[in-house]
């Protein structure tokens, strides 16, 4: 199997369009700090590089779940495999992803976080795929709505390959000639 990936979103417009979202997140915010929650390991590069645009004060934390079920569907069941190392009590939350897919996951962690007494609790995404959508979950902050495609590059992998590409790429399978 030949691995090809041609690229959807080129590293300049994803570059301004994070700039503009930390601009985005800065007035929202302003007067208060921002608890940054990374969803490990896919959200690692969007969270750094948004870090940088943030002009008001900023902790991070970071969290790892696994969804059980088959390679292409999720249980909707979520196994916390690394939890978070403070508590969110009196803090205004953002958690931060690569990419809002089915939503399963990220309703169950929503719904976990929501019940440890943050002040508020809002969601960044790099990628949307609303059209894969099956549960109730909505980014407050969004980089792109982006088609039902394989997608690598800037965080989000295939086999944990392509997490550094500086670049949104769509991943396609061809068979090899032998």
């Amino acid at each position: 199997m030949k691995e090809e990936i041609s690229v959807l979103i080129d590293s300049a417009k994803v570059d301004n369009r994070i700039a503009d979202l930390g601009d985005e997140i800065s007035r929202d915010y302003a007067g208060k700090s921002i608890h940054m929650v990374g969803i490990l390991k896919g959200s690692v590069i969007f969270m750094a590089e948004l870090a940088k645009h943030l002009t008001v004060p900023v902790t991070f934390d970071f969290m790892s779940v696994s969804s059980y079920g088959n390679e292409t569907e999720s249980s909707g069941v979520v196994k916390i495999i690394k939890d978070l190392d403070e508590p969110l009590a009196g803090r205004d939350v953002l958690v931060v992803e690569d990419i809002v897919d089915t939503g399963r996951t990220l309703s169950y962690l929503l719904n976990i976080l929501g019940e440890r007494g943050a002040s508020s609790i809002k969601l960044c995404t790099l990628l949307d795929k609303p059209e894969r959508r099956v549960t109730d979950v909505t980014a407050d902050y969004c980089g792109f709505e982006i088609p039902d495609e394989f997608i690598v590059g800037y965080g989000l992998d295939y086999a944990q390959k392509y997490r550094n590409l500086p670049y949104i790429g769509v991943m396609k399978f061809e068979e090899e000639d032998s």
